[in-house]
């Protein structure tokens, strides 16, 4: 028979593990994400593309960013962001991870659709995901403008990407909870701060 679990430890898993993650959320760089919405505001005024990429929980934050931009950002506005997640055609990452390698699922994509100066946003808790990194390496050979929003230290996302965000943390949950802060301090910043 197992031994029941007092309600005190899961108490004090849930009050430790919410003061470490608001501890990761106060170290997130504002310059870094202002630096974020200027080039989103540029983008759209210049009325170039943003992709959104990232694998497993970063996909659904990609694809959620599409989502804040490109509905919640635009909607009643003349000004509206032309921004695609590249995690959500799910019959073509399919084609391309089995007819080529799974680290072409996102390049394959940009090489149909990207121009110069477009925005390339790369999400990844590591860092080191090759599909990821892959596609960020083709758009910077292009000319892209590349974000990568990853934890720490960062991995090679963070040193490959011309504008890298960093989440304090090497735990992924709080990685993640910061990145979904990062997406809603940007997406929420063109809904509310704008006529």
């Amino acid at each position: 028979m197992s031994e029941k679990v007092s309600q005190d430890q899961p108490l004090d898993y849930l009050k430790s593990y919410k003061e470490k993650s608001l501890g990761v959320m106060q170290r997130i760089s504002e310059e870094a994400v202002a630096r974020l919405i200027s080039l989103l505001a540029d983008a759209r005024k210049a009325n170039r593309q943003i992709f959104l990429c990232g694998n497993g929980g970063s996909a659904s934050t990609a694809s959620h960013f599409a989502n804040d931009l490109g509905k919640g950002a635009s909607w009643n506005r003349d000004d509206r962001f032309r921004v695609l997640a590249l995690t959500d055609n799910v019959s073509w990452i399919t084609a391309l991870a089995n007819d080529t390698d799974y680290s072409q699922i996102f390049v394959e994509q940009l090489k149909n659709y990207a121009s110069p100066d477009d925005v390339l946003i790369a999400f990844s808790g590591s860092g080191n995901s090759p599909n990821v990194l892959e596609a960020v390496q083709w758009a910077n050979e292009s000319s892209l403008v590349t974000v990568g929003v990853t934890g720490r230290p960062g991995g090679k996302l963070g040193e490959m990407a011309r504008y890298p965000i960093f989440v304090e943390s090497s735990h992924m949950g709080h990685i993640e909870e910061g990145h979904f802060l990062i997406q809603h301090l940007v997406g929420y910043y063109f809904m509310e701060t704008e006529e």
